[in-house]
């Protein structure tokens, strides 16, 4: 069952000037789970994340944190971010160069007003907590990327927020840290059952530790769900093309009925598409396909004069081949004219130029309106 919400936006908006940051953001934050604003430069995200630690005023609505307003234009509240018991961590990191590890964790007890044993035991504690605890002393020039985004969690954590706010924390980190960071920031939210709201751009870090993805668009939430209902499931194109990777085919609606979509390529290939479709659709209607790579059958085409002879197979070329390490990422010139990408296994028979068939299931297509050709 799940958690009741610690944090709540009501239907807040944000404006700068002429231009609308957030507008009309109704969002819940369950208590304990790590929720991720994910979303291209510009959607808003990171101008939400503000307003909830009290960076920002809201314009309208109303942000409620653990049954209580702390924003809201209407009724006059506005709670100062020192009085939000949140952490932030920022893209910066915000690392002060001039204090030890020590210092800088310490920095949120002292301006509160705590010192002492309790600050000593409270910064002690918050740097075993990020796999720092032999380095409090180390001077915070000395840090490298990694071990900053550390001491900046640490920091955040020291005094025991109910909430924790990241702000693209992994951008700065190269790909193979960012890896291992992620895996450590859910280990971390586990053991102490902080609540998380990571903002990023990054939709294989979305995936990989959230519990539910809010994506934003043009200020306004495009979906929210688990990874994989928006990956499996994505209510807009705009979320299927944002959230993994996706082939994309035009055609038209060739026949409609039992439960399937008959799709009418160019020339005489038709695919029959069974993984959903609008209800509104009618027979000569332009349309694209779409399924992941990874649901793509890929062979070598040992006869390439013969016309396909199962259901939903398309020839073509294999035009460029990129080794990854674990698979290969090809681009395939299919000859109905539309270039796609594709996943093959990592193994020697794979050449460029060699002719090639593809095959689809139809319970892995879905049928989606071509909403660039129906909207000219």
């Amino acid at each position: 069952m799940p958690q009741a919400a610690i944090l709540e936006l009501r239907g807040v908006s944000k404006s700068y000037g002429a231009q609308r940051a957030v507008e009309d953001l109704s969002l819940d934050v369950r208590r304990g789970e790590i929720l991720t604003l994910l979303g291209p430069s510009g959607c808003g995200k990171t101008t939400t994340l503000r307003a909830v630690i009290g960076l920002e005023r809201c314009d309208a609505g109303e942000i409620v944190y653990d049954g209580r307003v702390i924003d809201s234009p209407r009724e006059r509240v506005f709670v100062p971010t020192h009085k939000r018991q949140m952490g932030m961590v920022f893209q910066s990191y915000a690392i002060w160069p001039h204090m030890n590890v020590f210092e800088n964790v310490a920095y949120p007890l002292r301006v509160r007003g705590v010192g002492g044993q309790r600050l000593q035991h409270a910064v002690r504690q918050s740097l075993e907590q990020v796999g720092l605890g032999a380095m409090a002393d180390r001077p915070a020039t000395q840090l490298s990327g990694g071990q900053q985004q550390r001491v900046a969690l640490a920091r955040s954590l020291v005094f025991e927020p109910q909430i924790l706010l990241l702000d693209e924390p992994f951008s700065n980190l190269d790909a193979q840290l960012r890896g291992q960071m992620r895996a450590e920031l859910k280990l971390l939210q586990r053991r102490i059952a902080v609540t998380v709201v990571l903002v990023t751009h990054d939709q294989v870090e979305a995936l990989s530790v959230s519990d539910r993805i809010a994506v934003m668009r043009q200020g306004r939430l495009e979906q929210l769900g688990t990874p994989q209902q928006l990956y499996r499931e994505p209510a807009t194109i705009s979320v299927r093309d944002f959230v993994g990777r996706t082939i994309v085919l035009s055609g038209s609606v060739d026949a409609i009925g039992d439960g399937e979509v008959c799709v009418r390529l160019t020339g005489s290939d038709v695919l029959t598409c069974r993984g959903g479709a609008p209800d509104s659709l009618r027979v000569g209607e332009r349309v694209e396909i779409a399924v992941r790579p990874e649901q793509v059958g890929v062979e070598i085409d040992t006869d390439p004069a013969s016309a396909p002879n199962g259901l939903n197979q398309l020839t073509g070329r294999l035009e460029t081949l990129l080794f990854i390490g674990d698979h290969y990422e090809a681009t395939l010139a299919l000859e109905i004219g539309q270039n796609v990408l594709a996943y093959l296994p990592a193994v020697d028979r794979w050449q460029e130029g060699q002719s090639i068939r593809l095959s689809l299931r139809p319970e892995d297509v879905r049928v989606w309106e071509d909403v660039k050709v129906n909207a000219s």
